[in-house]
């Protein structure tokens, strides 16, 4: 006797694989569990009577598509009456309905910080927040016409570039406004989503946790464009809590003080130069002195000079041999640089 399928699951898969699969997703469902497509058609037609799913065309040329449960739009003044929590309880909540606890405090926690930001950091008059739900997924958008998050860490700690604000930006604890921030709000925003992006300026920058937590960096060639645009994703499945990303970066379990940072080497780069000096590293260790560890991801660097390592991991680990140095997602190239630079061999590792 063959064992009895739950529908529940059948629902699961179609949800989750018709954004990939909006013309075959009955082929594509009826081979998972081997039912017939009539079957396979009876649930699609459960899930489009409960409103989660719409599909547009007849019969060979149909197509489905995951149904929008909330498209929230509104601009907002950023005046005295401004208050973050307020909007948050007052107008996004209510849009969640039926989401689990752990998705909706991670919601709360982004979109209120990011609204904070706004009000005490980008001068600007008014913003916009765009909210988008299906059954998968939770979509939030805040953007704002202001100065421009990379323009006013730039100035505020006289860099040359705006793409060296993006790489301070990356390691936390960076505000412009001490009295009144901890500038922990984007570095455990960008942790808790599983895509969170910041378009400012002529800057693009993504963090994706799937696949193999991606850091994505371009330069845009248009004009630079005034403000911040800040955009925030989650499954509506996952399991993620702001507990778990709070404690990743803590010192001690149940102990929230963020001491330890994640930096993707990356943002280090300028284009297409290569990391070899012994000032590209300095830029990598700046205010390094306020973590107890610093995890450096060299994921997309293929290479490294021995300027740039011996700067990193011989020089600065000796001088400051309370501060953990890690890395990750090393080449073998960089793997080698590094293991040479950390032994005081005599001569360079061989690039064959």
């Amino acid at each position: 006797m063959s064992k009895r399928l739950d529908p529940s699951q059948i629902a699961e898969f179609i949800v989750q694989n018709i954004s990939e699969h909006p013309k075959d997703i009955a082929r594509l469902t009826s081979g998972q569990f081997g039912l017939s497509r009539q079957a396979i058609n009876g649930q699609i037609k459960r899930l489009m009577e409960k409103g989660l799913l719409e599909a547009t065309g007849r019969t060979k040329a149909r197509v489905y598509r995951l149904r929008e449960l909330v498209d929230f739009q509104n601009q907002l003044p950023v005046d005295e009456k401004f208050e973050e929590d307020v909007i948050w309880r007052e107008l996004v909540l209510p849009k969640m309905n039926g989401v689990a606890k752990n998705v909706i405090d991670i919601c709360q926690y982004g979109l209120t910080e990011m609204l904070n930001n706004v009000k005490d950091h980008s001068g600007a008059i008014s913003v916009f927040i765009w909210i988008r739900r299906n059954a998968t997924r939770v979509h939030m958008i805040v953007s704002d016409s202001g100065v421009g998050i990379f323009t006013k860490i730039q100035k505020a700690l006289q860099l040359q570039d705006p793409r060296h604000a993006l790489l301070e930006l990356s390691k936390g604890k960076l505000t412009t406004d001490s009295t009144r921030h901890t500038g922990e709000g984007i570095f455990f925003t960008s942790r808790m989503f599983d895509r969170f992006s910041i378009m400012s300026a002529s800057l693009w920058y993504s963090r994706l946790i799937e696949p193999g937590d991606q850091w994505l960096l371009e330069v845009e060639d248009r004009d630079n464009v005034n403000g911040t645009t800040i955009f925030m994703r989650i499954n509506t499945n996952s399991a993620r809590t702001t507990q778990q990303v709070f404690e990743r970066y803590a010192s001690e379990p149940e102990d929230y003080r963020f001491s330890t940072t994640h930096v993707p080497i990356q943002l280090a780069k300028y284009g297409d130069e290569q990391l070899v000096s012994r000032s590209q590293a300095k830029r990598v260790l700046a205010r390094f002195e306020r973590f107890k560890e610093v995890m450096l991801d060299f994921q997309r660097v293929q290479s490294i000079g021995q300027a740039f390592a011996d700067e990193i991991f011989r020089v600065f680990k000796r001088a400051n041999s309370d501060i953990r140095i890690l890395h990750i997602n090393a080449s073998p190239e960089v793997e080698k640089m590094i293991s040479w630079v950390s032994s005081n061999a005599p001569s360079p590792p061989s690039s064959q």
